[in-house]
């Protein structure tokens, strides 16, 4: 096996301010963090962000997913809308590589510190602007959260059952996620082209737009076709059986056949071989033209059966399966604890069980340091240390409530 370069990660000594707030921009963060990023996580005296006070909220008095989604970071409290806190992220914008906000368009310009004025400062600075529905267009300076992401990106719409209303598709906070990945994913983008034209530039995502790149055909199907796909329930276009069926122990199972070939060897485990192959089943067409009677068939064979001997039976087949998860179950199975997908992190607030790092890199590895930072917990390295601030004038912006 390879020898992990010790002490490595791929973004040591890059250098990031975030000033984004709840989800989306500090997500993206927190990416480049756990895989080195020097990350300084500003916040509003005294208030904090958002994110302290959403969700579970532990005995520290911060939340669940401010512990688990600001990792890494490094905590100091600044007000932006005074002019002193203006003139303060500037020098830091200076020595940094990175700026991340998530404020509706127009804020930061409001203070004086819109992107004509830091790439100023610094030429190479590359910024990340994450909001509703990006920095232009008619509906740029109209707020967003992730549940209108999924709304207006066409993911809402298909999620649930088609007599019924759309429901929320797992989780509302999916686009916030997502416009974090991919921030960071623009963040590496830009520091390679920052390498051929020595100049930095903005990554611009609304929340909306990464939900609508992950929708499979739809976009191309109805231009071609006028198709416009409605909700299937647990079911999916162009394949079937391809969706969750119940077994006899009160479980669900997810059972995806993507192709003839897949199906051919589920109608063997299912003991009715004439169903695949030349039978009447065999091909997609078939299938989908009664796509009704071919989930009924397959639930009806998996109700007869528990959960653990659907899966026997489908890995003996080769037939892609698996249990359909909640999250105790997922503290109790041996491939998330073989792959240490949950980790558990402990100082003096507490233990707490986080997802693990993604991706899993061989040689360099990311790494989680230390959970969300308590608010204000390094304004003496960023603002004496790195800015060089005498004692007396942190204690004259200090009481002005500029830090």
């Amino acid at each position: 096996m390879q020898e992990k370069a010790a002490g490595i990660r791929p973004l040591d000594g890059l250098k990031i301010i975030d000033v984004s707030s709840f989800l989306a921009g500090p997500f993206c963060s927190t990416q480049l963090a756990e895989f080195g990023a020097d990350v300084i996580k500003l916040e509003l005296p005294k208030i904090g962000d958002a994110l302290r006070r959403f969700g579970s909220i532990t005995p520290s008095g911060d939340s669940l997913p401010w512990l688990s989604e600001c990792r890494n970071k490094k905590s100091a409290t600044l007000d932006l809308r005074k002019p002193e806190g203006a003139e303060l992220l500037k020098a830091l914008v200076a020595q940094s590589d990175v700026l991340v906000e998530n404020f509706q368009p127009g804020t930061l310009e409001k203070w004086g510190l819109g992107w004509d004025v830091l790439r100023e400062v610094n030429p190479r600075l590359i910024m990340v602007r994450i909001s509703g529905y990006g920095q232009t267009g008619p509906y740029s300076g109209r707020p967003g959260f992730g549940r209108i992401g999924n709304a207006f990106g066409g993911l809402s719409y298909l999620a649930g059952y088609p007599d019924r209303p759309p429901v929320t598709p797992g989780s509302a906070t999916i686009p916030d996620y997502m416009a974090g990945l991919y921030g960071a994913l623009g963040v590496l983008l830009a520091m390679q082209a920052l390498t051929k034209t020595g100049r930095g530039q903005v990554i611009d995502i609304g929340l909306y737009e990464p939900i609508f790149r992950i929708l499979d055909e739809l976009a191309p199907s109805y231009h071609m076709k006028g198709y416009v796909r409605e909700r299937m329930g647990p079911g999916t276009v162009n394949v079937v059986p391809h969706s969750h069926y119940p077994t006899s122990d009160g479980r669900w199972i997810a059972i995806a056949c993507t192709s003839d070939k897949i199906f051919e060897r589920l109608a063997q485990a299912m003991g009715v071989p004439e169903f695949g192959g030349e039978g009447k089943w065999g091909t997609i067409r078939q299938r989908e033209a009664e796509r009704a009677q071919v989930d009924d068939y397959v639930g009806a064979w998996t109700a007869r059966h528990s959960r653990d001997e659907v899966l026997g039976i489908c890995e003996q087949y080769q037939v892609p399966c698996g249990p359909v998860y909640a999250i105790d179950e997922i503290f109790e199975d041996p491939q998330y604890r073989a792959r240490e997908n949950i980790v558990y992190m402990k100082d003096g607030r507490g233990e707490y069980a986080l997802p693990n790092v993604v991706p899993r890199l061989t040689d360099t590895p990311g790494g989680i340091d230390h959970m969300g930072p308590s608010l204000g917990e390094h304004n003496d390295e960023v603002f004496r240390q790195r800015l060089g601030l005498p004692e007396d004038r942190i204690a004259e912006l200090t009481r002005a409530g500029v830090i």
